[in-house]
């Protein structure tokens, strides 16, 4: 039997089958276009307001990053002649990486071709079988993977618990070099870390301290420099800090950033960025040019706070449940996936891109929607998006009534 023509070979937890036939399924849907004022054109619903960006600064489609990418391609074309430890490393990663570096405030940064591969490279390669690895239990899947891949003695502390960390930290049978690996700000809660006590923690007992600021960079601190600027800590609170090229910058990639040592080790050792493309120039391009504009329009971050601001109070205007949530991410929790999922379809047929994370994404019982504000998100943009959150909730029966509309 050829099991790989076979469907029920490859059943994944997602009821696809069973949520296209009930018009239920919403997810790879494609974006024809990138219309201004955050809108995009989707196939099959025509134009709709984005409220699930990662774009949180807006700089999706930036004229000066859009120039410095065709720059980029003009001269360097579209690749590269290899990887980076051969042939692929361009005068134009050295820039990024430095330029990097100076924004996150270390020695020096080292780019991978995604943010996920950053994390997983950079962990299995600086711990190994006979040390420990700490996370948080809500950390970033890529994170998890990474503490696999590295065969070290693997702790899962609860989420945001400092107490339950120092317990962990405290057991006499850790073995050799311990790392705690946190997010910054944690993708499907949009809650912050605890870094003044993460990093005291880690001081008291010698362990490394590693931070994912994918989600933060951007949106935490008064100018979007991250989770550092956001508690007024020093530049050595963190030891290695990953970040991803993704998010608030709009390109692709990831980086790590540390001591010349760290990116050095890192760079001639871990398997994920010797055997790994390099990244595309355009996209290099756009990276460093979007690190130049956040520092130089630091009026998005003010605006994103605002928004951020704004929009949670409008949600507990119309009494929607949500997670409350410092960062641009509001999961609004439904239940049950099939909740989600019909609440995701009425927002979506009322023109609001916005997506439903279901279990096991996130623990069973606290599916939800997750939706996200941006600095490009104008105040009428927030308020449609709350009338319609609304009644999307009362159409499935979530709440009973709702409070002031905004």
């Amino acid at each position: 039997m050829d099991t790989f023509t076979r469907t029920e070979s490859f059943q994944t937890f997602w009821p696809i089958d069973e949520g296209r036939e009930k018009d239920l399924y919403f997810y790879l849907q494609a974006i024809e276009e990138y219309l201004p004022d955050n809108r995009v054109r989707v196939a099959g619903h025509g134009e709709m307001l984005m409220l699930g960006s990662y774009s949180y600064l807006g700089l999706n489609g930036h004229p000066a990053i859009n120039r410095a990418a065709h720059k980029a391609i003009d001269k360097y074309g579209t690749g590269t002649h290899g990887v980076r430890l051969l042939s692929g490393t361009l005068a134009l990663h050295r820039q990024l990486e430095a330029r990097i570096a100076t924004f996150v405030q270390t020695e020096s940064a080292c780019t991978f071709s995604s943010g996920y591969l950053a994390n997983v490279a950079t962990i299995a390669c600086i711990i190994g079988r006979h040390d420990t690895v700490i996370c948080d239990k809500l950390d970033h899947a890529s994170i998890i993977d990474g503490c696999r891949l590295s065969q070290a003695r693997f702790v899962r502390f609860n989420h945001n618990d400092m107490q339950d960390l120092e317990k962990c930290l405290s057991n006499p049978d850790l073995t050799g070099r311990k790392l705690v690996v946190v997010d910054a700000v944690f993708s499907m809660d949009g809650d912050i870390i605890d870094l003044p006590l993460v990093s005291k923690i880690c001081r008291a007992y010698g362990a490394w301290l590693m931070v994912d600021e994918s989600h933060s960079i951007g949106v935490l601190g008064r100018t979007g420099h991250g989770i550092q600027e956001h508690f007024g800590l020093g530049s050595d609170s963190i030891d290695i800090k990953m970040g991803s090229l993704g998010k608030t910058i709009p390109s692709v990639g990831g980086y790590i950033a540390g001591t010349q040592g760290l990116c050095r080790f890192v760079s001639h050792e871990s398997r994920a960025f010797i055997y790994s493309a390099s990244l595309p120039p355009p996209a290099a391009a756009a990276a460093l040019e979007a690190i130049n504009i956040m520092e130089s329009e630091p009026e998005r971050v003010t605006r994103l706070h605002d928004n951020i601001s704004y929009f949670a109070t409008q949600l507990n205007c119309v009494g929607l449940p949500f997670l409350k949530s410092a960062t641009a991410i509001f999961p609004i929790i439904c239940g049950d996936n099939w909740r989600a999922w019909e609440m995701a379809r009425y927002c979506q047929r009322q023109g609001v891109y916005v997506q439903a994370i279901p279990h096991p994404v996130v623990p069973k019982g606290l599916a939800r929607l997750r939706a996200v504000t941006t600095a490009s998100h104008q105040k009428q943009d927030l308020d449609f998006s709350i009338s319609v959150l609304a009644d999307a909730a009362q159409d499935i029966g979530m709440v009973s009534e709702t409070n002031n509309r905004p």
